[in-house]
This record gives structure tokens, sequence and C-alpha cells, in this order.
């Protein structure tokens, strides 16, 4: 965002006095109004400083300033804490629960197989008839629904009906308490459970494996995904992006669907959501491939992308490439494939994951060269963005938004204290962002509020206020794929929301 036309004169004048100081012109104690010019030319720069607050807005961002100060001056501050230490603090927290009032816009980087909490899945999923489980040398379980006995696995044991399971248990409640610790990676003490960014990652992509044989199944990927829908919905969040390998679904009798039966499906169930809750505004879809393929293997799954995108283009929203990077090809290694679109005079959008690493100058930490490079439209986390000034810079030149998913970097090994995560500079510097959730069923977390409450009281510090949270919420409307027309509807929309919202928690 351009600086407002005073603030540039501003600027202008404390760099003049600035300099005659440097040079020896200027003596004795710094003139207090100097002083006071620059913190306010500081603090226009950050995400939010130059928005123009109402005077009920003014109130509102006064009273929760006071209740973030009393927040950083109490005895546990949640975002120097891992989040399965901080959650029930946040839970508590009077900020938290005006966040989740808040409308926030669009969740633009969640994980189709993440959006609805375990407890669903296991209460609710596992419980339906012909539903099978087996348990893997990996100490994790894979599910299955079948009209007959499944065929076995070779890293498994022998298939079992969880009605029968349950009927030979004493307690159901402890079985299914440890199913659930299957699907999450949510833990009592997350020190010990994962002792290195490796343990993590692997019992992260376990537990989408034991995940994916419930979700999958065709009944229940409606079932999950209306679910999913009406938990961000719940969470005041009006439009969904989601990232979703899409491949496979199947049916009772083992028979599949592919591609184009799961985008017609998650069209037909968003029409259907939009239906019962008119306020909210849709779903897109960014079709996502693992990045441990190979070239060959990506190149199809782009070629039919493209005429995915012409199929459905209500829902399509563009191309990615996901995984662990530190274990996966760079995407330069993509490049005959990533290229195909331009070659073919079509437009693929792209939305690469980028930068989600702590590994400086190894090949994958040049992904966010290379995603510029193909004209991403957003970066996926971005983490390592502040170690490169050139993709910095051309990504706020481009208008390229940052998606920032504090929880899901904190958990997943890159930052322990979320006062220190890149993007709290990046919210100083005003740099195009979006604030997002990730994989919020793997964290023990829901909808967007809980990273909504980290980037406000953590990545934000004191600094941050009514204007930084309205300037992250407008941010996933004009950062996300919608077209003008419908990011106007969507404004309007959320503006609506927005007032209603500061009318009904003024002070």
């Amino acid at each position: 965002m351009a600086p407002l036309p005073f603030l540039h004169g501003l600027q202008v004048t404390v760099l003049s006095v600035l300099l005659l100081c440097w040079a020896g012109v200027c003596g004795g104690s710094p003139d207090p109004r100097h002083r006071d010019s620059l913190i306010q030319q500081e603090a226009s720069r950050q995400t939010g400083g130059t928005v123009l607050l109402t005077e009920a807005e003014r109130r509102l961002s006064t009273h929760l300033h006071k209740l973030k100060r009393q927040e950083v001056e109490g005895p546990q501050f949640p975002p120097a804490m891992h989040f399965f230490k901080a959650r029930p603090f946040i839970q508590r927290s009077p900020v938290f629960k005006l966040l989740q009032k808040m409308p926030k816009g669009a969740a633009l980087h969640v994980h189709s197989f993440s959006l609805v909490g375990v407890d669903w899945l296991v209460k609710n999923v596992t419980y339906r008839p012909l539903c099978y489980i087996c348990f893997t040398l990996t100490q994790s379980v894979r599910f299955v629904f079948s009209a007959t006995q499944p065929r076995p696995l070779p890293y498994c044991s022998s298939w079992v009906l969880l009605e029968t399971l349950r009927a030979k248990v004493d307690n159901t409640s402890d079985l299914d308490h440890s199913l659930m610790q299957n699907l999450t990676l949510f833990t009592g003490d997350p020190d010990s459970a994962y002792p290195s960014q490796d343990t993590v990652w692997d019992r992260f992509e376990e537990s989408f494996s034991a995940a994916s044989g419930l979700i999958s199944h065709v009944p229940v990927f409606k079932d999950y995904f209306y679910q999913g829908l009406k938990q961000f919905y719940m969470d005041n969040v009006m439009y969904l992006e989601l990232r979703s390998g899409v491949a496979l679904t199947y049916e009772l009798d083992g028979s599949t669907h592919g591609r184009a039966w799961c985008l017609k499906t998650f069209q037909d169930v968003t029409r259907m959501f939009v239906k019962d809750y008119p306020d909210f505004l849709g779903t897109r879809i960014i079709l996502s491939v693992n990045r441990g393929l190979n070239v060959s293997e990506v190149k199809a799954v782009v070629e039919e992308a493209i005429h995915l995108q012409e199929e459905f283009p209500e829902v399509m929203a563009g191309f990615d490439l996901v995984g662990r990077e530190d274990r996966g090809r760079p995407l330069w290694y993509f490049r005959e494939a990533l290229s195909l679109p331009a070659e073919r005079g079509v437009t693929l959008p792209y939305f690469f994951h980028a930068g989600e690493t702590d590994w400086e100058g190894r090949d994958v930490d040049e992904n966010l060269l290379d995603a510029l490079l193909f004209n991403t439209s957003r970066i996926g986390h971005g983490f390592a963005l502040t170690r490169h000034p050139l993709a910095k810079e051309l990504s706020r030149k481009r208008g390229v938004a940052v998606e920032v998913c504090p929880i899901s970097n904190q958990v997943l090994g890159f930052v322990s204290d979320l006062r220190n995560h890149p993007a709290a500079v990046l919210l100083l510097e005003g740099q195009p962002m979006v604030i997002s959730s990730d994989d919020p069923a793997s964290f023990g977390a829901a909808g967007l509020s809980y990273d909504f409450y980290e980037a406000f009281v953590g990545l934000g510090g004191m600094s941050a206020h009514l204007g930084t949270l309205k300037e992250l919420a407008l941010n996933s409307i004009r950062y996300s794929s919608l077209s003008p027309q419908l990011k106007d509807k969507a404004l309007a929309l959320w503006q609506r929301k927005w007032d209603q919202f500061i009318s009904e928690n003024l002070q």
C-alpha cells in the first residue's frame, strides 16, 4: 500500500533532519517532535498502519490493546509456548474470544483432509457400518469401508470390523481416544513426543495416511466437506480456498472416482452449503500433488489440471506442489512440467508452497525465487522470505501475498517462540500477507481464530491494533482467486459483518 501524501512529506522532513544531524549540524538533545515523527512514520509502514479507523473502531482498538497488555503482562504468554500447551490458555483469553467473533474474511491456505476436528471423525465416521481397521508396523492405523472382507495390506495386521473390536473391549472411550491420537499431532507433551523436526513431520504424514481411508469413502467425503465448511463458517470465515489432491474416492464395492468427480462433488456440496447459509461465499480448490513425484508424473497432472480448469471454472482455482520441502524436489526440477501451460498459451494459476524451510542455501531454499519466476499468485508459508531480500522485494512489488500459518510453522518445528517468527518482520514492513491455518485438525485447532490470535498477539506484539486485523481480513479477499466481481461482492458482505461486529462489541 502506497504511503499517504502527508506521510510522504513526513518522510522527507524526518529524513532531512536525520541527515543534517548525522552531518554534525545538529547538537544537543534530539527534538522530541522529530522522535514522535519517526515513531509515527515507522508505525505507518506496518500492516494496517495506514488504515483509517472510525471513532467506534478506535474505541474497540483501545479496548483490545488493554486486553492484550493484560495478556502480555500475565503469568503465561501463550505465543511463547508450544501451541499444544498454550491452547487452554488461549481458549480462556478475552482477546481470543473477541477474535472468534470477528469476521475474518477468507482462509486461503487450508488442506482439505484437515478441515474437521478428529473427534468428529472418530465419534461419527468410525461408528458407521462396515468400517474396518488394521494396525500398522509403524504403530499407526488404517481404515477402509468395504462390503466384503478387505484385501490385506503388506504392512498391516488383519482387517477387523471396528464394530466387532468395540464389542470386545471394556472401555470404548479409551479405544476412541487412541484412534484420535492416530489422526492428530496433538499431545500434552510435544517436547517428548517430537524431539526433532524429522519426528514431527513423519508423524504428521502418518496421520494423513490414517485419515485418508475414512475421508476418501464417498459418503464420508461429502459429509466431511460439508462439516468442514460449517466449522469454518461458525468461526466467522466466509470463503475457503483448499489445497486438495482430489485423486481418488471409493465406494463400498471398491470402485473409485477420479479428480473430475471430486471437483464436481466439491462444487455440489459448496452450492448446497451456500443454499443453507446464504452469507457464505463459497469454496475453490487448488489442485495439489506431492513434490516427491517425478517430472513426467507432475506433467500428467498439470495436463489434467488444464482440462479440469476448463470444465470446472467455478471451483478450480489453480495448482500447487505440496509435501515437506526439505525432503521433496525443488520447483526448478519440475520446470518442464510447470512451463506446460505457457507453452500451450493457457493460464493455470499457481499457488506454490515455497520457503517452508529453515535451511538457508540448499536447493529447496531457491523455491521462493523459482515460485516468482513461475508467476505464483501467492506464496504458501514463505517462512524463509526474510532471508531472501530480492524475493521479498519482488513479491511486494508484484502484490504476491504470503500465506502465513503461525501454528503450523511452530508445531512442525520451524520456530518455538512465535515472537521470533519471521512474519513478525513482514508485518512491521507491511508485506502483502494473509493469515491461514494450514491443517487445523492435525494441530488440535479449528477454523482460523487460533492462528489470528497467534498472529495478533505473538507476531504483532503490542504494535498490532484493530487496523492490523482489519487489513489482514481485507487482504484475504483482495489476494483470493475470486473474480473482480466476486471480490466486490465479498468485500461488501464482509463490511456489513465487520460493522455489525464493531457495534456489538463496543464497551
